[in-house]
């Protein structure tokens, strides 16, 4: 469904995309985690036709984005973060009006059904003018919208931006209503349960390029898998093999492991007998700090906000 090899952007001499390979397949919800600034939204709008690569190639149903934007759009719901409406308009105007240039029938009894249906779901007020919706509203106009009319594709660009939480369970409802459906979605997010209870694969993008990319379970074996159990001294550490970062606190061995050789592992727990076992995988938190940690170390020890990215761009408008 999309496919991008080597793909860059430029913009001066800062390299918003330095050679991103990401595959989309069919059918699939595809996470694509990383934080503002690392190239998400601009991967995004050259997949839709609105900004035109610097090199490399992009490829949306197999066909080139700048040049079929206008067929590739029939095809695609977008909703971005941070949504604009038309202030005069109310917000069941709005929502009819970017259902109509998804070339739906706007008088149609099933998209009529399906506009309720949604705005009912997301406790979304039609009647009120754009001017007067807050940010988790105007995004309600975009989420509604893009549901309403069934599209092969949806690329939503932290979507669930200004939502409270029980509207965000919402989303989750209808992202798994869609791709039951057979529907494909590219979902940019920063929001780390977001990605792991929805998405199939997910990809990591770090500095404008793919650093790692698979299923959840498929990355796990890239970080350590802890695991506890009830004790009362360091010697219940004593012999197990592949243990690393080994303590006994508050009534609590707990050790961690190479995710590959828990198996290996649990048979020797077996022989001691121990009690109130516990085995917790690592988190999709963990495989994303494992690229990004250096950053958070050096906003920890004071170092300044900016990443070796933001600093490039820094440089680049002086």
């Amino acid at each position: 469904m999309i496919s991008t090899r080597g793909l860059t952007k430029t913009y001066g001499r800062v390299h918003a995309l330095d050679g991103l390979d990401l595959e989309v397949e069919a059918g699939q919800v595809h996470g694509f985690l990383g934080p503002n600034g690392a190239g998400k939204s601009t991967t995004i709008r050259i997949l839709l036709g609105l900004a035109r690569k610097s090199g490399g190639e992009a490829s949306v149903f197999g066909e080139e984005p700048w040049h079929a934007a206008s067929r590739l759009h029939r095809r695609i719901a977008y909703v971005p973060g941070d949504v604009s409406v038309w202030p005069n308009l109310s917000g069941g105007e709005a929502i009819d009006f970017l259902a109509r240039l998804r070339g739906a029938h706007t008088k149609d009894p099933a998209y009529r059904t399906e506009k309720l249906r949604l705005m009912e779901a997301f406790q979304f007020d039609p009647q009120k003018k754009g001017r007067s919706y807050s940010k988790g509203n105007r995004q309600k106009v975009a989420l509604v919208a893009a549901f309403a009319v069934p599209a092969d594709l949806y690329i939503l660009d932290e979507p669930t931006s200004g939502l409270d939480p029980l509207m965000e369970v919402m989303f989750r409802r209808e992202i798994t209503r869609v791709r039951d459906a057979g529907a494909t979605v590219l979902l940019s997010s920063h929001i780390m349960s977001e990605v792991e209870q929805l998405c199939d694969r997910l990809s990591i993008i770090r500095e404008g390029r793919i650093v790692e990319t698979g299923t959840l379970a498929e990355l796990r074996h890239l970080t350590r898998t802890e695991i506890s159990f009830d004790a009362s001294s360091a010697e219940a550490l004593a012999g197990i093999p592949d243990a690393h970062d080994g303590t006994v606190t508050e009534g609590r061995a707990r050790f961690t492991v190479d995710s590959d050789r828990v198996a290996g592992v649990l048979p020797e727990l077996a022989r001691r007998s121990v009690e109130g076992l516990r085995v917790e995988p690592p988190s999709l938190e963990e495989l994303f700090l494992r690229h990004y940690g250096d950053d958070l170390n050096a906003l920890e020890n004071g170092h300044g906000a900016a990443t070796r990215r933001e600093r490039k761009e820094q440089e680049a408008l002086k």
